[in-house]
């Protein structure tokens, strides 16, 4: 039986293509070119339905009327162009969610989409430029050129036995860094030998789905490792505030003194609590919930309901998003303020305000500039600021149900 394939290309009309003309802008801005003329489009590959489900989800699904133009070619022979798809593997949102919404429309529907985005330039743009704008719009790690010569069904990543890693036990201090590197992970030798160890008292040696998961959950992204990471021989450069800063670093170690924490680890995380703690120590903040939670804070509040006063707790939360920007810069990037919001509604809350402060690099250093192997931090901060991406820090507030509901 032949599968039904087709191919739809989305592109908004003239007036409404603010999201083309920006991406003009920017590549023109950030990478010194001078492009006029740039064609955005989006591109749905489908697989499995019929020519007339096909037809009532191109201005159903795929389009709008009033501000898309929907069809099953697009004339672009003769101008240089660049499609991008994700990587096998890589969850597809809009095409997850294209899928889900032709759903709507029949139910009964199988079968499957795959989506990429087309943008098409002016003949003037050269071979060399081309590179760089490949260079600048693909992430490695998440996406890939797409050849719009093929109209296959999505790749599906080959299901391999889980091997034994034969010999783990014996990893040694001195073997451990080359195999960390041999394998890609995020932990460090010293997170590896403590692994190595356990093992060793197991008796066995690990499967690579055990390291893995390991190494997810001991990453920087999980574990939060740089605000764990030990603080030593700390320095204080020459500059107008530097008396100022010696200050707060010597009021520190005395409040560490004071609350009998001088044995505990010297690190960020001590640093971002201990002011409530002394708060509290010093009787000051009395009305604070006592929790096992570093970087969330529940305070409780009378609030009046109907007239009747009623003991409540305010939460207040805060998420740093640190997943390493080579990494996964946007869509990892997403979780920030979705855990500011996740875990007060975890904690049976009610989140009304929500507050994202976006922080990158050096967002003025030219594209030209970027240590090899590392994205440009116009291309973080840019996408970040529109909405793509939320690095920095997240603080969620929100209030919560009756006391009494929390020990329910």
């Amino acid at each position: 039986m032949v599968m039904n394939k087709h191919r739809v290309f989305v592109e908004k009309r003239p007036q409404f293509r603010v999201e083309a003309e920006s991406l003009r802008n920017e590549l023109n801005s950030n990478l010194g070119l001078n492009i006029k003329n740039l064609r955005l489009l989006c591109v749905y590959d489908l697989f499995g339905f019929s020519d007339d489900l096909v037809e009532r989800a191109s201005y159903g699904v795929f389009g709008e009327r009033a501000t898309d133009e929907v069809s099953s070619e697009v004339d672009f022979k003769g101008f240089p162009y660049l499609a991008v798809e994700c990587l096998p593997g890589q969850f597809d949102q809009r095409a997850a969610s294209a899928l889900d919404c032709v759903k709507l429309l029949q139910p009964d529907a199988e079968g499957d989409i795959r989506s990429a985005r087309l943008m098409i330039f002016d003949d003037f743009v050269g071979e060399e430029e081309m590179k760089a704008i490949e260079k600048y719009c693909i992430n490695a790690v998440e996406s890939r050129r797409k050849d719009l010569s093929l109209l296959a069904p999505p790749e599906r990543a080959e299901a391999r036995p889980v091997s034994v890693l034969d010999g783990f036990r014996e990893i040694t201090v001195e073997t451990a860094p080359a195999f960390c590197k041999e394998k890609g992970l995020a932990m460090n030798a010293d997170d590896l030998m403590t692994v190595v160890e356990y093992f060793r008292e197991e008796g066995r040696d690990p499967n690579e789905t055990e390291l893995r998961i390991l190494d997810t959950y001991w990453s920087d992204h999980c574990r939060h490792t740089t605000f764990t990471t030990n603080l030593e021989n700390i320095t204080i450069d020459d500059s107008f505030i530097a008396s100022d800063i010696k200050e707060s670093l010597d009021r520190w170690h005395e409040i560490r003194k004071d609350l009998g924490r001088e044995s505990k680890p010297l690190c960020l995380m001590d640093l971002a609590c201990i002011g409530a703690r002394w708060l509290k120590k010093e009787g000051k903040l009395d009305d604070l919930e006592q929790s096992e939670e570093n970087n969330a804070c529940s305070v409780f509040v009378d609030i009046d309901v109907d007239g009747e006063t009623e003991r409540w707790l305010l939460q207040f939360k805060n998420e740093t998003h640190n997943h390493p920007t080579e990494i996964e810069p946007f869509g990892g990037a997403s979780t920030c303020l979705g855990g500011a919001i996740r875990d007060p509604l975890s904690g049976r809350s009610y989140v009304y305000q929500a507050m994202r402060v976006t922080g990158a690099g050096d967002i003025y250093m030219p594209v030209s500039d970027t240590m090899e192997g590392k994205l440009p931090q116009r291309v973080i901060s840019l996408r970040a600021a529109a909405g793509y991406s939320s690095y920095g820090n997240q603080i969620g507030f929100g209030h919560n149900s009756r006391e009494r509901d929390l020990s329910s």
